[in-house]
């Protein structure tokens, strides 16, 4: 693509902004329900209600949070009853984490406030706009995770 369209688009800023603005609504919508948990503890629920049983550094990965925040994350979840952990059956000192019946009941709860935050970022989209834009967000993933190193 030419640079000067590149430049004149402003892709990483535009992308960055749309993902800050995204984030902020998510907190905002979050912060006049009752939900006990932020979007990001409920990302996590979410991943461990679709596959249960993963270690702490395969849900570092999914969520692209660093060790330390997905730390502080699990911990909080699991005080308060949303998740639990034991060690790995092959006797490393390695946690597995589950989603208890209360982290199901939330996400349960919680899944209908998430969809109506995502109907509201596309808004004014037809189905086909947002096929496309999400096949386009896919590849611009892909093209950036085959050229950076994610280090958790």
């Amino acid at each position: 693509m030419k640079q000067d369209i590149l430049l004149k688009h402003r892709i990483g800023l535009r992308l960055s902004r749309a993902g800050l603005l995204a984030k902020l609504f998510a907190v905002q919508s979050f912060l006049k329900t009752d939900f006990e948990i932020t979007p990001e503890q409920f990302t996590v629920l979410m991943s461990l209600k679709e596959n249960n049983g993963m270690y702490l550094r395969q849900l570092a990965d999914i969520t692209y949070k660093d060790r330390s925040n997905m730390t502080r994350i699990v911990s909080i979840l699991e005080t308060n009853g949303f998740l639990t952990s034991e060690l790995a059956a092959d006797g490393r000192q390695v946690k597995k984490l589950y989603i208890t019946e209360k982290g199901c009941k939330l996400c349960d709860r919680v899944l209908p406030e998430i969809l109506r935050i995502w109907d509201s970022m596309v808004q004014g989209m037809s189905e086909d706009e947002v096929d496309t834009f999400i096949s386009l967000l896919n590849k611009i993933e892909l093209n950036l995770k085959n050229t950076t190193v994610i280090q958790n």
